[in-house]
């Protein structure tokens, strides 16, 4: 990371750490984002007997640990190695990226201010962080036209800031998708099924229908917001099902999960 923040994390939460020293029991590492040591126990680095602490650390290499007890006054940070799984470590790595961009950010300002990076980052985040998690987050929000960066900062800085980050952050897009399984005894269920499959489409925000096969269809929406998504999957399930009743058809939908 570039800048690191202040203070310690919290328990539960996931770290990005960078090995240091490897024991025969432990491990010692530094905590990334915040610049403070950890410790890693060798029961906390995999799962069942350990032969050789070195087959899962060397010094140098990059972890995503949890964490498990932190006492401030000591300084003292317990991680965990093991209790992570593939998923959130994905995920972490993302916000990682993704917080490296605000930062960023907030670098390209701070030399268009002749200011110091660290000491606008302060500046920034003690105003972002009473509100958001991260800073990545709050940018977004911002490129978005979801919040004013003016009602944080004074109007010259909100401006400058708010032009760097939507020419560096752009819209994500967001995918949620599901199969629907029409069934129709009726001589002319082909046609029974196309208007069942129409008032699916025929919302506004028109998802995309595709069929799969054997009277299984792909329904998709994109949006670039998750709840916003849901509702027009929700109102299109709803319109294509009322249908399916009216025509006395069969009508089953499943949401596809993704990880």
């Amino acid at each position: 990371m570039l800048l690191k923040r202040k203070g310690f994390p919290q328990e539960d939460e996931l770290v990005l750490c960078t090995v240091t020293a490897v024991h025969y029991h432990s491990v010692f590492v530094t905590l990334d984002e915040y610049g403070k040591t950890g410790l890693i126990h060798i029961s906390e680095i995999a799962p069942g007997r350990i032969r050789n602490i070195r087959d899962y650390v060397v010094e140098g290499k990059k972890v995503v640990c949890k964490v498990l007890k932190i006492d401030q006054e000591k300084g003292h940070i317990d991680l965990s190695l093991r209790r992570v799984n593939e998923k959130q470590k994905r995920n972490k790595l993302n916000q990682i990226k993704q917080e490296q961009l605000a930062e960023n950010i907030v670098e390209y300002a701070a030399k268009q201010k002749k200011k110091k990076a660290e000491e606008l980052y302060n500046e920034i985040t003690s105003k972002l962080f009473e509100v958001y998690d991260s800073l990545f987050t709050a940018f977004e929000e911002a490129s978005q036209d979801k919040i004013k960066l003016e009602d944080f900062f004074d109007k010259k800085l909100a401006a400058e800031l708010t032009e760097v980050i939507k020419q560096r952050i752009k819209p994500r897009e967001i995918e949620i998708s599901g199969e629907i399984t029409i069934t129709s005894n009726s001589p002319n269920g082909v046609e029974i099924v196309k208007e069942i499959l129409k008032k699916a489409e025929n919302i506004p925000e028109k998802p995309l229908i595709k069929y799969k096969g054997a009277g299984v269809y792909i329904i998709s929406i994109k949006s670039d917001d998750y709840k916003k998504a849901e509702k027009i999957l929700k109102e299109a399930i709803e319109k294509s099902s009322a249908e399916a009743k009216k025509q006395k058809a069969e009508f089953d939908f499943k949401k596809i999960e993704k990880d």
